[in-house]
């Protein structure tokens, strides 16, 4: 079966993989395929246990290949936490929130924090739409993972080291970093590379 972390980003999902890494009876990765088009993007091994927040984006294909038969996290943390930390997370070219709010909804003069709430929200109600029709669902959030976790473990079946999987929750995975000089002119630099590599017409 295989198991997929639904969420907005900002919200935990790399502790949830790493979380899940002490299974035995599955894989877990955080978007393992993330580069990839077309059906190779969705040719996820079996019993595999996927967080990629970037999945809320392509659900029509997501529900057309494993529909009811996978099994759907969804995974959500404090709204203002999500928003404030979206909205700090700009990236001047190939970042999501100027994606998003120039891109997507062409309306720049919003600010930051109008943006990465409107793409909170965005998100969350593409996710909830999608998991109507589905039977294996868990709703959860990430502040109250030691109360659902074991019951996730659970109704997946999860073999291996559980107790250590558990403990992983208490350490922060990819929590926010103070963003100093040199890390904005890295995140510039590669924003830039993506601009400016033009892909093959064919």
């Amino acid at each position: 079966m295989n198991i997929f972390v639904l969420c907005t980003g900002r919200c935990g999902s790399r502790t949830f993989v790493q979380a899940c890494s002490h299974f035995s009876n599955y894989s877990a990765g955080h978007e393992t395929r993330v580069k990839m088009i077309g059906a190779d993007k969705f040719a996820y091994p079996a019993d595999h246990i996927e967080a990629d927040n970037r999945l809320a984006w392509h659900l029509g294909r997501l529900d057309a290949i494993y529909g009811d038969d996978a099994f759907y996290v969804h995974l959500t943390r404090d709204r203002e936490k999500v928003v404030a930390s979206y909205a700090e997370r700009w990236a001047a070219v190939g970042g999501i929130m100027p994606a998003y709010l120039n891109g997507v909804l062409r309306a720049g003069r919003h600010s930051r924090r109008a943006a990465a709430e409107d793409f909170v929200d965005t998100v969350e109600a593409s996710i909830a739409a999608f998991l109507k029709d589905k039977s294996m669902t868990m709703s959860v959030r990430l502040e109250e993972a030691a109360a659902w976790f074991p019951a996730f473990c659970r109704r997946i079946g999860a073999e291996g080291d559980v107790q250590a999987a558990s403990a992983e929750w208490s350490h922060a995975h990819n929590s926010r970093r103070p963003r100093t000089g040199i890390r904005k002119l890295k995140q510039k630099i590669k924003g830039i590379q993506q601009v400016l590599v033009e892909p093959p017409l064919g």
